[in-house]
């Protein structure tokens, strides 16, 4: 059994070289995690989380402590989060929410560390109970975390419970991106999400699997995307839920702010005006961290300035905010609701930034990212892309199928957003199942 270590036995452990590992500079750590890290290698260590009490006290004390602004001047979210809806989450946040829930969840689930690349990746792993399943690995986003995923895990690898069959199991792995939750923070340059990509190959080939699949969303499906145009033999196929499909001339007209050029499709107009509203008014986060992550000190010194800074990044409509918005408010944003997102859903994304200190090392992700989310990739293995109907934009088949030259598979979902494994895991599942099922006799 673990237990906390204090201050003077973390800087020791520092001492010995292991700094850059997952404990960085979080504000927990456990014995047999510091013991494990220390060991290095390539070999694959249990882990355990055990947030001390005392990093959850100063974080209440914090969100007590917290000076707030004037409300806005406006009846709507096109100043930013409103100060009714943040200071309704602080007072749940710091009085009745219960980080200790979320940490027997993640508990309850093995998870690992190995090192790559003189790194720790930290990660979820759950094999199937069923035979020939098929091994899934799946990257969240931001800012996202392992969180987003917590609710596919059982209907994906018991899908007998959950309205599939055995033949549609999956072995799932879902690893923490490097800056983010329990993996390492790089300490030098050069963990781009094309080293993402190769690295997540690296994971699944020393978890003994020589064929598997990959999905992701937002920053996920850059490093999914990556992953697929590299090309390894292990990969049998990809899944996203955020095509990179925009073609080079549509995506030129739009950094230059021209209205949508003439001869689109109903589709493709509706994905362009989506795009145009992202670039001109719901973009600004992004290109901050893209330039600037360091600045953002704040996001490591407040925990309400970290959470504003998480819920206000413009993804389709107003999703995470919208659950906070529904809980707190008993409204929904724009009349879209999150889906199953629930207050607390998103406060042990939020906190699991806070007790791990990940606001900029998951920002610099930004920095170091050079590859567009939504500029047409050149995938030629086999490609599968769900367009949920609250996403940022709604691809058309007619980019997909340009960008994604094997698609073996593209569905317009009935529901859900942004964080569509998180808000409708059901759904989320069951797309799955549709969009590898031809690949599982590969």
């Amino acid at each position: 059994m673990s237990k906390n270590v204090d201050r003077r036995s973390f800087l020791g452990a520092a001492a010995l070289g292991i700094a850059a590992s997952p404990l960085g500079a979080s504000r927990f750590a456990s014995a047999q995690t510091l013991s494990q890290a220390a060991a290095g290698g390539a070999g694959i260590r249990p882990f355990s989380v055990n947030v001390p009490e005392t990093t959850l006290r100063e974080m209440r004390r914090r969100i007590n402590a917290t000076i707030w602004p004037e409300r806005e001047t406006v009846a709507d979210t096109s100043q930013g989060v409103p100060l009714a809806l943040m200071q309704g989450l602080a007072t749940y946040w710091a009085t009745d929410y219960d980080w200790r829930k979320c940490e027997a969840k993640l508990n309850a689930l093995p998870q690992f560390i190995t090192n790559i690349d003189s790194l720790d990746i930290h990660f979820i792993h759950v094999k199937s109970k069923h035979e020939n399943a098929l091994p899934l690995i799946v990257t969240h986003g931001w800012p996202g975390s392992i969180i987003e995923q917590l609710k596919i895990i059982e209907p994906l690898t018991n899908p007998t419970a959950h309205g599939g069959t055995a033949a549609d199991a999956f072995d799932i792995v879902i690893p923490s991106i490097p800056g983010y939750g329990f993996s390492g923070k790089p300490d030098v340059t050069g963990w781009d999400t094309g080293h993402t990509a190769r690295a997540w190959v690296v994971l699944m080939k020393r978890l003994g699997y020589t064929k598997f699949v990959a999905q992701g969303g937002d920053v996920g499906s850059v490093v999914t995307t990556l992953m697929a145009e590299q090309a390894p033999p292990e990969l049998l196929g990809m899944h996203t839920s955020l095509p990179a499909a925009v073609p080079r001339a549509i995506a030129k007209s739009l950094t230059c702010g021209d209205p949508a050029p003439g001869g689109l499709s109903a589709d493709e107009k509706h994905a362009y005006e989506q795009l145009q509203l992202l670039y001109g008014k719901q973009f600004a986060y992004a290109a901050f961290m893209h330039t600037r992550p360091q600045t953002l000190y704040g996001l490591v010194d407040s925990p309400v300035g970290l959470a504003a800074w998480l819920l206000d990044h413009g993804d389709g409509n107003g999703q995470p905010a919208a659950a906070v918005v529904s809980a707190v408010a008993g409204r929904t944003i724009d009349g879209h609701s999150a889906g199953d997102l629930t207050r607390d859903d998103v406060l042990d994304n939020i906190t699991l930034y806070w007790v791990t200190s990940t606001g900029i090392s998951a920002a610099r992700s930004y920095w170091e990212n050079k590859t567009s989310p939504f500029n047409a990739a050149n995938v030629a293995i086999p490609a599968a892309a769900t367009v949920f109907p609250d996403e940022i934009y709604e691809a058309p088949r007619s980019w997909t199928q340009l960008a994604f030259h094997n698609l073996i598979y593209f569905h317009k979902a009935a529901a859900g957003g942004h964080y569509a494994a998180w808000e409708q895991p059901q759904i989320f599942s069951e797309e799955m199942r549709a969009a590898f099922k031809s690949l599982r006799n590969d």
